[in-house]
């Protein structure tokens, strides 16, 4: 009887020390599966961004964001680059899905940029479809404001809008988001236009900074092969 007892407390005490040893392992898995999707993830973002790169008729440096604004003032981020890579104040930021920002500030190693989304950003933007103007506000929110576009102008929810080209920022032809509401009052000369980024603001990781500021022609999948004045 004694002896049974022993045998099955040894039998226990192995049992639990080898449960341990493998819930050691499967979080050592689970760790290794972790590192690897993100590795994955990352892999998946720099082939978009490099592609999105290829179309870019500029030189241009990839950059990681590593902080957002400290001082909460201010919708803009901070890049791992700066004037020592060749980077200078105005400089248009971009990133796969379309136009981020502009820098701001910049010292040898770093640099902040202004999102599109601050309400202190501006881009002269254009109507991809009707060809409308107007300028893209940012009002520190998820959401833009397209100002100055003409009541008479036919832009329809969905309507992609892309940087004009003026203004001596952005290069022309780059995706900056889709109309997400049309109005209008009476008695008002413009239509209110709200505009959704084509950039994910939340989620934002690499960028690439366009070293020129001439503004150039930008090739979009639906005006490949066609060129436009500046």
């Amino acid at each position: 009887m004694i002896e049974r007892f022993w045998l099955d407390y040894f039998y226990l005490v192995d049992v639990r020390q080898e449960n341990r040893r493998l819930r050691q392992e499967l979080n050592a898995y689970k760790v290794e599966n972790s590192r690897y999707r993100e590795l994955l993830a990352t892999h998946e973002r720099l082939r978009a961004l490099l592609k999105f790169k290829q179309r870019i008729h500029e030189p241009v440096v990839a950059a990681q964001v590593i902080a957002l604004d400290p001082t909460g003032w201010f919708r803009s981020v901070i890049i791992d680059k700066g004037k020592r890579a060749g980077l200078q104040w105005d400089m248009p930021v971009v990133n796969a899905s379309g136009v981020v920002g502009r820098i701001v500030s910049v010292s040898a190693h770093y640099a902040k940029v202004l999102l599109i989304i601050d309400q202190n950003s501006a881009v002269d933007c254009l109507d991809q479809r009707t060809r409308d103007r107007g300028v893209l506000k940012g009002r520190s929110t998820e959401v833009c404001e397209m100002e100055y576009m003409a009541r008479s102008a036919e832009v329809t929810e969905g309507d992609l809008v892309v940087t004009s080209g003026l203004g001596g920022v952005f290069p022309k032809g780059l995706p900056v988001g889709r109309i997400s509401a049309v109005s209008k009052q009476s008695g008002e000369l413009f239509k209110h236009v709200e505009v959704a980024p084509c950039v994910d603001f939340s989620k934002l990781e690499e960028v690439l900074v366009i070293l020129k500021k001439e503004a150039q022609i930008w090739s979009t999948p639906t005006e490949k092969g066609r060129s436009h004045g500046g």
